[in-house]
């Protein structure tokens, strides 16, 4: 997959991740008893594990790879180039996480950016004229000079646009920092139970009043095609492809698609740095995020080791989880086990299937994981020169360089011609492109002069019509593709190429253990969000299983995540962002301190009380 230029450079030194090198890390040896057993150390499980062993609960962290961050990860592929592999942006970072676990403490260092989207033209047939471009930042003003080369109407609704879609994300946003409605309690819980879970309900309650009498307007945000919502406000192609990017990217799905306005949402939620809605590069890569996650749950005592693959999860004759076999055989008890696997790895691969019920493996094995990208990491000797914006003089940055730079998307037209290649089982003629260079305002990812370029690239579909496979030919194929789409906007950009790392759906499930390359774990499509996820009656992070707890991307509020997105979780996108899943953790801290049944609150049980306050049930 990789591919690079002999005799490159010398690898960049680094003293290594700070969590590795406190007592408590990679040095500390594995015991055969935790409290909790998180598996993989993907950025959600990192989380959970940083904030359980904060409250005192005894926690390790198996991760399968010799690297931990999940799709939160920084690789030296190209010796010299440090790559954002999968995941390539933050955002969705909840500030209460930042604050809690110390993350600026702990060497997380971010990049904004302003401006944030390019999408340069083609407009072939203008003679002598340099195509226009559309570059998008905060300044309002300077957003409404741009958008009125291609419409004065557009850019005296765009004020207007964003003031409607902020006040969307008024009413979401608190969703992610609360559990979803229990509907196993509402439904099959005693009458005491189902009072006490209204409480739940709040947040619903309160995303409605937020709303208030416009609430079918944004209803029909949720629900209908982005192209539909997008033609309400817009008449200029330019503009609405741009924004519909955000509605389709790392999702199988077109502009036309009902319900692609809630990926849109999605992305124009959360923020950095007190910033709304901001995207941004982490200093040192995307790995530097999960550094810092880490090194913050090993200062508080977790215990965190890579190349340590969870084969199997235990549970008692009672249908209790006790711990986890590892791949080499050897057991490891814990009284819960926390998953930032995939739904799809945790219940039909580590989990004992006679203790999960008929519809509930059914409905898991059913989850549409459908995705459509294909993810090239590039190594280049000089900037990209677009034909729109020019370089300066000694191929100096411009401003936008730092964006997030959109290729083939000046017409909804295009993206769904695009959808429909992969929907035929080819990969698109003219993919959709999102272009990144972090090393723009990043210089310690490259050699000095060299930048990293990200692709985030769709619609390349799981499996090829004919019977054909991603094989090597069919990977470069594919990436060739997408060069000549570069090369017809940026001009020079293929012979500045030291090295591509091309990672295909299939690739990414076999790397990241992202099903279907789906780097949201599951599709984000209405029947698969908040109390749905992962399905219906098992969204509250508890499964079938006592004791067995799903913490990653696949559990809401979807982290994107993600590659992702978001993420993501990331969270979250292409763009990790994360929605960390925080919530996960207070219900297993919840559950030690005093056990409950599956549909709800603290049954009557002998134990004791350690010295901490948990409540640990009677041995035996």
């Amino acid at each position: 997959m990789a591919a690079s230029r002999p005799g490159l450079c010398r690898a960049l030194n680094s003293p290594g991740p700070a969590w590795k090198h406190t007592p408590s890390g990679a040095e500390r040896r594995l015991k055969a008893e935790y409290d909790a057993v998180v598996i993989g150390a993907g950025h959600n499980g990192l989380v959970a594990a940083a904030y359980l062993q904060r409250l005192g609960v005894n926690t390790v962290v198996f991760e399968r790879r010799h690297v931990i961050g999940g799709a939160a990860v920084t690789e030296e592929i190209i010796p010299g180039f440090k790559f954002s592999r999968a995941s390539y942006l933050l955002s969705l970072l909840r500030p209460q996480i930042y604050k809690d676990l110390e993350l600026k403490k702990h060497g997380l260092r971010l990049h904004l950016r302003n401006p944030y989207s390019f999408t340069p033209m083609l407009e072939e047939g203008t003679l002598n004229k340099v195509p226009r471009s559309l570059l998008l930042g905060t300044d309002i003003t300077e957003n409404q000079k741009q958008i009125s080369q291609f419409s004065q109407k557009d850019a005296q609704a765009f004020p207007r646009y964003e003031e409607f879609m902020n006040r969307l994300v008024l009413a979401i946003d608190p969703l992610l920092d609360a559990a979803p409605v229990d509907m196993e309690v509402f439904q099959h819980g005693s009458l005491l139970q189902r009072l006490r879970a209204l409480s739940t309900l709040r947040p619903l309650l309160k995303a409605g009043c937020t709303l208030g009498t416009q609430l079918p307007q944004y209803y029909q945000v949720l629900t209908a095609p982005i192209s539909k919502v997008l033609n309400h406000w817009f008449e200029s192609e330019p503009l609405k492809a741009t924004l519909a990017t955000d509605a389709v990217i790392g999702a199988m799905t077109s502009p036309h698609t009902p319900g692609s306005g809630y990926v849109l949402l999605h992305h124009v939620m959360g923020g950095l740095e007190g910033m709304q809605g901001a995207w941004g590069y982490v200093q040192g890569g995307m790995g530097a995020l999960s550094d810092a996650i880490a090194s913050s749950a090993t200062a508080h005592g977790a215990s965190i080791f890579t190349e340590k693959s969870v084969a199997k999860v235990q549970v008692n004759s009672e249908g209790r989880v006790q711990g986890v076999v590892l791949q080499d055989g050897l057991e490891v008890r814990s009284r819960v086990v926390l998953s930032c696997a995939s739904p799809q790895d945790t219940f039909l691969k580590l989990t004992p299937q006679e203790w999960l019920p008929q519809a509930f493996v059914e409905g898991i094995s059913q989850l549409d994981t459908q995705s459509p990208v294909t993810k090239i990491n590039v190594a280049v000797d000089r900037l990209p020169n677009f034909q729109a914006t020019p370089n300066g003089p000694k191929d100096q940055l411009r401003p936008h360089h730092q964006c997030s730079i959109h290729l083939n998307c000046e017409d909804i037209l295009i993206l769904h011609q695009a959808f429909e290649d992969a929907m035929g089982g080819l990969p698109s003629h003219r993919p959709m492109i999102e272009l990144c260079i972090p090393s723009s305002l990043d210089p310690t990812l490259a050699p000095p002069g060299c930048h990293v370029v990200s692709l985030f690239t769709q619609y390349t579909p799981y499996t090829l019509a004919g019977g054909r496979v991603w094989d090597e030919q069919e990977r470069n194929a594919y990436a060739d593709k997408v060069f000549d789409c570069i090369e017809a906007y940026a001009p020079g950009f293929k012979s500045s190429v030291l090295g591509r790392d091309i990672l295909t759906p299939p690739d990414l499930e076999r790397i990241f253990r992202l099903p279907g390359g789906n780097i949201f774990h599951a599709a984000m499509s209405l029947d698969q969000l908040y109390f749905a996820r992962p399905v219906p009656q098992h969204s509250s992070y508890r499964c079938p299983v006592q004791g067995l707890y799903l913490c990653g991307s696949g559990a809401h509020p979807e982290a994107a995540h993600q590659l992702c997105p978001s993420g993501h979780s990331f969270e979250s996108r292409g763009e990790t962002s994360s929605f960390f899943i925080k919530n996960c953790s207070s219900d297993v801290t919840e559950e030690l301190r005093w056990p409950t049944e599956h549909t709800g609150l603290p049954q009557e049980r002998e134990g004791s009380l350690d010295k901490a306050g948990w409540y640990w049930p009677m041995e035996g």
